[in-house]
């Protein structure tokens, strides 16, 4: 049963800390724009954007991109990201990061390196399979398998890999496109 994500954000506070992979390696991006894929509330976003960073959001939840409305260097982009043909419609890069934070898309995580820019960062973060099991959804396909995140997509190259933290629930990887 997909979520209902309007009604999630309308009750959803603005102020949430970035997530972990941001805090840790988002100073490490080159200069440039940011592409924040389901970037929900902006929490990552407004982290790039206090850093001189513009960024595009996108977002398919109309109620999430109402609230962040208006706000300066924030590029709102309405889109389905799970919609057929929606790999045709991301919005063209270069971008210096690109992030997919607590989103699990693996078709779009293989299709993004042609948006980064050389020495540009793809900063992933996400639940990992021993959370679905504590969920009990052990056959979700939205939760990172074991060491999954170890592969880059095709053209990047790994830089950092954590999992297991907040007891084994979390994992993250950093992708960087080699300088060419």
């Amino acid at each position: 049963m997909p979520r209902d994500w309007d009604a999630f954000y309308r009750q959803a506070a603005l102020e949430r800390a970035p997530a972990q992979v941001v805090r840790a390696y988002g100073p490490f991006a080159p200069k440039g724009p940011v592409l924040d894929l389901a970037g929900g509330l902006g929490r990552n976003a407004l982290y790039f954007l206090d850093r001189g960073h513009p960024v595009v959001l996108v977002e398919k939840s109309r109620e999430a991109l109402r609230k962040l409305k208006g706000i300066h260097g924030l590029t709102l982009v309405e889109l389905d990201l799970e919609a057929p043909k929606a790999l045709a419609h991301l919005p063209k890069g270069p971008f210096a990061a690109i992030l997919m934070s607590y989103y699990v898309n693996r078709p779009l995580l293989k299709a993004l390196p042609p948006l980064l820019a050389p020495g540009g960062l793809l900063l992933v973060e996400g639940f990992s399979r021993r959370e679905a099991v504590r969920r009990n959804r052990p056959e979700s396909p939205f939760y990172w398998e074991p060491y999954e995140l170890l592969t880059p997509p095709p053209g990047l190259a790994l830089r950092a890999f954590g999992e297991g933290w907040m007891e084994g629930y979390r994992v993250f990887a950093v992708y960087q496109n080699p300088k060419p």
